[in-house]
């Protein structure tokens, strides 16, 4: 049979059929082909969806207020006080001044700190309220007496801790002397130890009571104390109109500010420096011990000077946050290397003798720790 007959013969699958089939591998080709498209897409959705978690999270970041800086957030606009124990115009007034106006250069949120005097009780007032009423959020700073550790041991009455007043600097160590103008006839320590003379001082607790006392008791002087006085201005003043003789506690940074001729020029007489060795520019003054006349008395009187070594020094209240008196320590240091700073105590005079305030708080709690006995002897002679 011819092929075409034999072809003709056979039946045929409906086109229809053909088609689908044709259609069926045409899929499969599809989807061999788009697996790898397919897999493609998916990434490209996972990493859209990262993409927008992450831009969410970004947005929330930015919508939440920063936490970096809470002490420039708490210190912005803010006024803080500095608070001298002592009347205007002393070593306690000049320095705390200079802090209150080159600390907020250097403190996150440039707050302004205002000076104002409390006098009173050798800066117990003001200590006082410092400890019991200031706010203790870094806001009140202090200007006080070097002895506070000391008179805190002597005065139970008084109720204050001062190691938990953190100090955040010292500007200069202080070394209290003893001063007599010309016109008194003072020419050494031996004419007090021969003949009584007026000594000015003020409230009972300050250096101005405890040094000619001390020498009183220990050191054969005849000082007789006239207080009342509100601070070493105050009893320079005095001096000057004759009512006193002799200015007991005058620290050696203020007395270089104020006179410096009575030391450069020999135009007072200076009797005595409260410190452990004499200072270069006192060489031929006698420490406190070296006048002591038995060595209770040379005791007693070493524990009198070392408060020389607190010195001008800026103090807290208790309670402050650990990172507003960190930043207000940061802030000390720098103003210590400040140009500014450091050209205006120059051209005032000033001696500078920097000291972290750690290194102070130091000081504070070795002088707390000294034997009772010496403690209630000093605090006898300071009442």
């Amino acid at each position: 049979m011819p092929e075409a007959s034999r072809l003709r013969g056979v039946r045929q699958a409906p086109r229809w059929v053909c088609s689908l089939s044709r259609l069926r591998r045409l899929r499969g080709r599809e989807q061999v082909a788009s697996a790898p498209r397919a897999n493609s897409i998916s990434h490209k959705r996972a990493a859209s969806i990262a993409a927008a978690i992450a831009l969410a999270a970004t947005t929330l970041a930015l919508s939440v207020p920063l936490k970096a800086e809470p002490v420039a957030d708490f210190y912005r606009g803010k006024t803080l006080r500095m608070l001298i124990g002592y009347g205007p115009g002393g070593g306690y007034d000049i320095y705390g001044r200079l802090v209150a106006e080159f600390l907020p250069r250097h403190l996150p949120g440039n707050p302004t700190i205002i000076a104002q005097n409390m006098p009173g009780a050798g800066s117990f007032v003001a200590a006082k309220y410092i400890y019991d009423v200031a706010p203790k959020d870094g806001t009140v700073l202090g200007s006080l007496a070097q002895t506070l550790a000391l008179d805190s041991m002597t005065n139970t009455s008084a109720k204050l801790d001062v190691g938990k007043m953190p100090y955040i600097g010292r500007l200069v160590t202080n070394i209290d002397t003893g001063v007599a103008l010309a016109k008194s006839g003072i020419r050494s320590f031996e004419d007090v130890r021969a003949k009584q003379y007026a000594v000015g001082a003020s409230g009972g607790g300050s250096a101005t009571v405890l040094f000619p006392t001390a020498l009183n008791a220990y050191a054969g002087a005849k000082f007789k104390l006239v207080r009342g006085y509100s601070g070493t201005t105050d009893i320079l003043l005095a001096m000057e109109r004759g009512e006193v003789d002799i200015v007991g506690a005058y620290g050696l940074p203020g007395l270089l500010v104020s006179h410096p001729g009575w030391v450069s020029r020999g135009e007072a007489t200076v009797l005595f420096q409260a410190s452990l060795k004499r200072h270069r520019l006192l060489a031929d003054v006698p420490t406190l011990s070296e006048l002591a006349l038995s060595e209770e008395g040379g005791e007693v009187l070493r524990a009198a000077a070392s408060t020389g070594e607190i010195g001008r020094s800026i103090l807290t209240t208790p309670g402050v946050p650990p990172e507003r008196l960190h930043a207000l320590r940061t802030a000390f240091r720098a103003v210590l290397e400040d140009p500014d700073f450091l050209a205006a105590c120059e051209m005032r005079k000033l001696m500078v003798d920097g000291a972290p305030g750690e290194e102070i708080d130091a000081i504070v709690r070795e002088t707390l720790r000294l034997p009772q006995p010496v403690a209630e002897k000093i605090g006898q002679m300071m009442q």
